[in-house]
């Protein structure tokens, strides 16, 4: 009985601690993509994120322009995370420092999982609906420009056709994979990795 509870600890605990991650990681993302504050969508976003981030970019300023508040805070709800799931689940607490470079490693592995599954979802939609102007697609292609323009400086359009979205497939997919052999090196556990997201069928 006693380990029931403890999976369903770990199971809420996980689960609101990775969708704490999702909104602070979306956030820097929209951010540096430049995207339309004024969407609803990233109004929604700045709202949830905003009770924890604003007092943190009081002692945590940015820098070259990048918001390291968002990161700052990304990096601790992905180490409290690690931290009470971890003593939930029965193995006691893990070195603070391990925790902080695994929550790294976990906030990568979430960044690489977003912008993955973003594509996926614009490339569908841009099959089904391409001239839909829903908030949430204009949002995704705003977030995801700046992904495929270094790409299509280097691998033109064919005709009408853009490829850039495959190499950035592959890119993410290797990306993704290099990532679980740092996480491999720096010792972290396959429980601890489990709980951040990662590329489908990785």
């Amino acid at each position: 009985m006693t380990s029931t509870f403890s999976n369903i600890g770990v199971f809420l605990v996980a689960t609101l601690g990775i969708l704490a991650l999702f909104a602070v990681l979306l956030r820097f993302l929209l951010q540096l993509a430049r995207a339309d504050f004024y969407n609803p969508i990233s109004q929604g976003i700045v709202k949830v994120t905003n009770p924890l981030l604003l007092p943190l970019r009081k002692l945590v300023p940015g820098v070259f322009g990048l918001d390291m508040a968002s990161i700052v805070l990304a990096l601790l709800v992905g180490w409290v995370m690690i931290m009470v799931c971890g003593m939930l689940a029965g193995g006691g607490f893990f070195n603070p420092l391990s925790a902080l470079l695994w929550s790294l490693l976990g906030a990568v592995s979430t960044t690489i999982a977003i912008l993955f599954v973003g594509m996926l979802i614009s490339i569908i939609f841009s099959w089904v609906a391409p001239q839909s102007s829903h908030p949430a697609l204009m949002l995704l292609r705003q977030l995801l420009e700046p992904v495929y323009a270094p790409v299509r400086k280097v691998i033109p359009p064919l005709g009408m056709i853009d490829i850039s979205p495959i190499f950035v497939f592959i890119l993410l997919t290797v990306a993704d994979k290099l990532l679980l052999g740092f996480a491999q090196m720096a010792n972290m556990p396959a429980f601890v990795y489990s709980l951040f997201w990662h590329i489908p069928g990785f």
